[in-house]
């Protein structure tokens, strides 16, 4: 019925616009589409064809502050497992599935924080928190890290991808008391925090952010990442001595994984990330200058 109105007000609106009535065109033109249909003019007369549904609005993007926390609960899964994409979002799909293909019976949440708007969407399952863009790193991921639900958490970057049983031995690590971070890339320095070098033997002095796994009670004891890291880079560093300043250790625990091309960092001009990577480096320093007693070679001699 509304086609035929549609055409019979197309008739009047052709009829309007040859008298050059355009004004009563016009409001002939809005009724039509108020039914639907679009109508063009053409030589013969016109055309009329059904309006494309209009695509719904996208839902404001959010500011950290608008992510409630679920970390006053009690965990309801097993772990949880953290993405930031920040562009590429094939490479964190990539990531997700990897993941759940060694799963096993295990419940699993994904929490994928969208820094930028990604196309394609998510995999079902996933929660998915849009958000402003030019947040920073270390916002974004804090934002993530408040839903977690597991009782472990893992931050994963996208370049990484699981081929194996990851979940088992960072189970195994982090169920000794004593351990409050692991993963399987980890580094240690010196006294004086110079410089950190990959780890030769379990316990080393942080975790890299490739895949970082703590229990849900790091979270609760206030850790996070800091919000000033607006860039990756030592970030991890600084969460790590975080988690050991609760009197806990870092241990690097070999996990099946393939680790691929960081896009962030081959994405970014050398001359910025050098820039981005001192000042971030320098912040870290400004935080744990003095603690060696944080460091496994300098365990002790603080204090």
């Amino acid at each position: 019925m509304s086609e035929e109105e549609a055409r019979r007000l197309a008739a009047e609106r052709a009829e309007r616009r040859a008298a050059g009535d355009f004004g009563a065109a016009d409001a002939l033109r809005e009724r039509i589409e108020a039914l639907g249909f679009r109508v063009t003019d053409t030589p013969e007369g016109f055309a009329m064809a059904p309006m494309e549904p209009a695509a719904p609005p996208e839902p404001p993007r959010l500011r950290p502050q608008d992510v409630p926390s679920v970390l006053d609960d009690p965990p309801d899964v097993d772990v949880t497992i953290h993405w930031l994409a920040e562009g590429w979002p094939e490479d964190v799909r990539r990531g997700i599935a990897s993941f759940d293909a060694h799963r096993g019976s295990r419940r699993v949440q994904h929490v994928v924080v969208e820094a930028v708007p990604a196309p394609g969407g998510w995999p079902e399952g996933c929660e998915v928190l849009a958000m402003r863009e030019g947040l920073g790193w270390a916002r974004c991921r804090n934002a993530g890290l408040a839903r977690s639900r597991g009782a472990l958490v893992f931050v994963v970057d996208g370049s990484t991808e699981a081929s194996g049983d990851v979940f088992g031995p960072l189970e195994a690590a982090l169920a000794d008391p004593s351990a409050g971070i692991a993963g399987p890339v980890g580094a240690v320095t010196d006294e004086q925090l110079h410089e950190f070098v990959p780890a030769e033997a379990p316990e080393c002095d942080a975790i890299e952010g490739y895949l970082m796994a703590v229990r849900r009670e790091v979270l609760e004891r206030g850790v996070r990442f800091d919000d000033r890291f607006r860039f990756y880079r030592s970030a991890d560093l600084d969460f790590s001595f975080a988690v050991k300043d609760l009197g806990l250790r870092a241990l690097m625990v070999e996990v099946p994984i393939e680790r691929h091309e960081h896009r962030t960092w081959w994405s970014t001009e050398p001359q910025e990330r050098a820039k981005l990577s001192k000042r971030n480096y320098y912040r870290f320093l400004d935080r744990w200058r003095g603690r060696s007693d944080l460091t496994v070679s300098g365990r002790g001699s603080s204090g």
